[in-house]
């Protein structure tokens, strides 16, 4: 069968159960900057258009391919686990012979697509991808004969002293025709110190078929560790969100500290931003010209428009935010807030599954939910809506112009009129109307003569 080159088959090693992680969740399932490891991996090979992807999974049940089914690919169960070659013959007979087969690793989360490209323009043979470490203990080791050609892959276990010595090693990760591989694999032996079928088995087998064994490199080293362990998996954290800052700074972003930062999904910027320390950004974020982030905000799958202003320790999850608005400090915008052009948003103000209009304001101490409020509106400190029942949920509307005094309740469903005025410390349960003053309190009076009561003696 002839050979396409264009074709891709990728194979993902994620059967392992993590040991060293101390957890019941299986390893290619920790988080790195926000997402699983083996959803990383999965990213990477659907950039290169595969004919088909593979995931090898044992431990954890279907954990695997249920947080990961969106991806379309095939799923297969490795049980027992006996090796990384045993791993990749589960795949096979999913694989199509034209084509040539990637091999990743659920664990190895952050290999780049130009490392992937260069592996696929090294050769038609076999492609190894190796690193060379000044600390080599624990890897494969990779023999070169005295013409520098690959002769095999020994695994440290089975190295003897001569070859322990040698500092280039196996990465796992490689690259072959699917029908050699096949081929390969199905002559693999598990005569070693481990009892395992070691995939790495294939190297020497492909030189005796007078096949060229190909090597390339990363650009980085750290594009191929891979995370046994919370402080590998923290290491790797701070590789990659140090790259994301760096890369938010060639595109002009202000960082304060390039350090203190966060992405855990997709960061978009325009021109001009600045961005304060320990600021978090998490799923799709996109913040417009001109956008400051104040200390320690954490925003969260959010459009910010042009020229906002984020003051410090503010929360905005599932939001749309207008051009020119302030929010802040600590405030929240929590899911289906949607704020107008010039809108403050202020201290300890929440806001909930509601419209702010143009100009309006709640700029201390409020509490505004499930309501559609007009523009310039100003809604006084201490205003909360009563918008649930303890059963189902009503809508304030607020329409423009309103002017709401501090301590408000207004008791959904209810609608305040155009231009209206709520006095201070009143509680509305019905409609009021346009362009008058609207107040409910229980009359002041003062007691002649009382005395406050004092403390008993012991």
């Amino acid at each position: 069968m002839a050979l396409n080159m264009n074709s891709l088959n990728i194979v993902i090693l994620a059967a392992g159960k993590g040991t060293r992680m101390y957890s019941n969740k299986p390893k290619v399932l920790h988080a790195l900057a926000g997402k699983p490891l083996v959803q990383h991996v999965l990213d990477r090979a659907s950039e290169l258009k595969p004919k088909q992807v593979c995931v090898v999974y044992g431990h954890g049940g279907d954990a695997v391919p249920k947080a990961m089914v969106s991806y379309g690919a095939k799923f297969v169960i490795q049980e027992p686990q006996l090796g990384t070659g045993h791993a990749v013959q589960q795949a096979m007979p999913h694989l199509t012979d034209d084509s040539r087969t990637l091999v990743l690793y659920g664990d190895v989360p952050l290999t780049q697509h130009e490392t992937l490209q260069q592996m696929q323009q090294a050769g038609d043979g076999l492609v190894l991808l190796t690193v060379n470490l000044d600390s080599p203990t624990g890897y494969g080791r990779i023999v070169r004969n005295a013409n520098g050609a690959v002769e095999c892959i020994v695994e440290e276990k089975d190295a003897n002293a001569e070859q322990r010595k040698i500092t280039e090693v196996n990465t796992g990760i490689l690259l072959a025709p699917t029908q050699k591989l096949r081929e390969w694999l199905s002559k693999l032996g598990n005569n070693n110190a481990q009892g395992e079928y070691y995939l790495t088995d294939i190297v020497a087998m492909a030189v005796a078929d007078g096949m060229a064994v190909q090597t390339t490199q990363p650009a980085q080293r750290w594009e191929v560790e891979g995370i046994n362990n919370k402080s590998q998996l923290a290491t790797l954290e701070r590789v990659l969100q140090q790259t994301i800052a760096n890369k938010l700074l060639v595109q002009g972003v202000t960082l304060a500290d390039p350090a203190r930062l966060d992405v855990r999904g997709t960061l978009t910027c325009g021109r001009d931003v600045e961005i304060d320390v320990g600021c978090i950004f998490e799923g799709e974020v996109s913040l417009g010209d001109n956008v400051r982030v104040g200390a320690y905000s954490i925003i969260r799958h959010a459009r910010v428009a042009q020229g906002t202003q984020i003051a410090a320790y503010s929360h905005i999850d599932s939001s749309e935010v207008g051009a020119n608005c302030h929010i802040g400090p600590y405030a929240r915008l929590r899911p289906g807030s949607k704020l107008a052009e010039d809108a403050h948003v202020g201290n300890f103000v929440e806001i909930k599954n509601s419209e702010i209009g143009k100009g309006s304001k709640a700029n201390h101490l409020s509490y505004i939910g499930d309501s559609t409020v007009g523009a310039r509106v100003n809604i006084g400190a201490g205003t909360i809506t009563c918008n649930y029942d303890g059963a189902n949920k009503f809508r304030t509307i607020i329409e423009d112009d309103a002017f709401i005094g501090s301590d408000t309740q207004l008791v959904a469903p209810v609608t305040v009129g155009k231009g209206a005025t709520i006095g201070a410390g009143s509680t509305i349960t019905k409609d009021t109307p346009p362009g008058e003053l609207t107040l409910s309190r229980s009359k002041q009076i003062s007691i002649s003569g009382w005395q406050r009561p004092v403390k008993g003696k012991k």
